[in-house]
């Protein structure tokens, strides 16, 4: 049902490197890019991330209440993604942690451009 998702950033560049690295141990990498958006994600008919200037110029402003959530696959992996987006430069909006008990597990983290997204496994 999702197509693609889209958040706003200050400097595609930066944004189009910290994903496509981020989201690359998922077979995930750079499928289209224009002068101020990229697509990303594994093939053009899945489910997409699309980092993009706004067509104002303006600054993005993630909302309160707004995230995206990747499937890590297992708890290590999402202990290892939230790592990696940390060292990528994201910060920490929760460490990675049972959620529910036996359901759900997961980690959040901000981009540098304040989008929130969590890391998480079902079971």
């Amino acid at each position: 049902m999702i197509g693609y998702i889209t958040i706003g950033v200050r400097d595609i560049a930066k944004a189009k490197s910290f994903y496509a690295e981020l989201l690359a141990d998922l077979g995930a990498s750079v499928l289209m890019e224009m002068d101020r958006i990229a697509f990303i994600g594994k093939s053009m008919d899945q489910p997409m991330l699309a980092v993009c200037v706004p067509y104002n110029e303006a600054d993005p402003h993630p909302g309160n209440g707004n995230m995206f959530a990747i499937n890590a696959g297992s708890k290590e992996n999402v202990d290892a993604m939230y790592q990696k987006a940390i060292s990528l430069g994201a910060t920490c909006d929760g460490e990675p942690g049972q959620r529910i008990p036996d359901m759900f597990y997961g980690a959040y983290v901000l981009d540098a451009d304040g989008n929130k997204m969590a890391f998480y496994v079902f079971g």
